[in-house]
């Protein structure tokens, strides 16, 4: 089966230390699903500042030409991996400099989707880090992220993605995107609603709940007639966002929220329950930025 070559490729990270191939298994996967090409990109990274002769690190330029040579050994073995995996899917490769989350955000602007995977380093050293990418590029992707720190599972049948879902423009955008993904599967699709108790109490909770209902009806309507293949479920619970998202992924495909919703403020680039569930989701997290 070959891709359309015109049309924008899945963009896949590559991880300089792969064991499991795990983000690339489920870009080459999804490049399969869609029948869209697929982008094999490795950052070199920035050299060490204290990169110069004289103090035991090599010169600026012999890291680059060892750094080139150990990104193509791994894109070599990569496409390798993707050939025996999805014969014929048309693939390529590009070796870039500088960050791997500012490269990655750059190809953002002509692809469909970007995938990386995650080692699940804690929130402060995800921020901090400079090996960390899924935050930041997560935070600038122009086109949905998805990110990977555990396989994609499931143990309920039939099987199911989740999506959080509070009726802002991003969880509308969310909800397109969960909704193809569950078609592509053969999966139905559970919308989730987390109703977080104010501080001081709701002066009236079931009116609370009652237009909670009315939002995720209204944000899925009209959807599911475009979708017929997919069965969706609406719930509204009460909780965290981040914990209970969080507790509904142990058991689904992937779970889709955006990247804002209605918690975000001006100027914050990754609301808190995205970074929440990027962190602590038991399956493939696909954040979804406002269209």
């Amino acid at each position: 089966m070959r891709s359309d070559t015109q049309s924008p490729p899945i963009v896949v990270g590559i991880d300089p230390a792969p064991e499991k191939h795990l983000a690339l298994a489920w870009a080459a996967d999804e490049a399969r699903r869609r029948r869209l090409p697929l982008r094999l990109v490795y950052a070199l990274g920035e050299p060490p500042a204290d990169s110069w002769p004289g103090r035991g690190f090599p010169s600026r330029e012999r890291w680059r030409d060892e750094a080139q040579a150990s990104g193509n050994a791994l894109l070599t073995n990569a496409l390798a991996f993707v050939e025996r995996r999805c014969p014929g899917t048309v693939t390529s490769a590009l070796l870039t400099e500088g960050h791997p989350a500012r490269s990655l955000a750059e190809q953002s602007r002509h692809a469909a989707l970007v995938v990386v995977g995650s080692r699940h380093l804690g929130t402060a050293r995800e921020r901090f880090s400079s090996a960390a990418v899924s935050l930041p590029l997560s935070a600038r992707s122009a086109c949905p992220v998805v990110v990977l720190g555990e396989a994609e599972h499931t143990t309920q049948d039939p099987a199911h993605l989740v999506i959080g879902v509070d009726g802002s423009p991003d969880s509308r955008a969310a909800l397109d995107l969960a909704f193809e993904e569950a078609e592509l599967r053969g999966a139905n699709l559970r919308a989730l609603y987390v109703w977080h108790t104010p501080l001081l109490g709701a002066l009236d909770e079931h009116a609370a709940l009652q237009e909670c209902r009315r939002v995720l009806a209204e944000t899925a309507a009209g959807r599911s007639e475009a979708h017929p293949g997919v069965e969706l479920h609406h719930e509204v619970v009460k909780g965290h966002p981040v914990q209970e998202l969080c507790r509904a992924s142990a058991h689904a495909l992937g779970l889709v929220v955006g990247t804002r919703g209605r918690g975000g403020f001006r100027g914050m680039l990754l609301g808190s329950v995205s970074q929440g569930v990027l962190h602590h989701a038991h399956c493939p997290v696909l954040l979804v930025p406002r269209p």
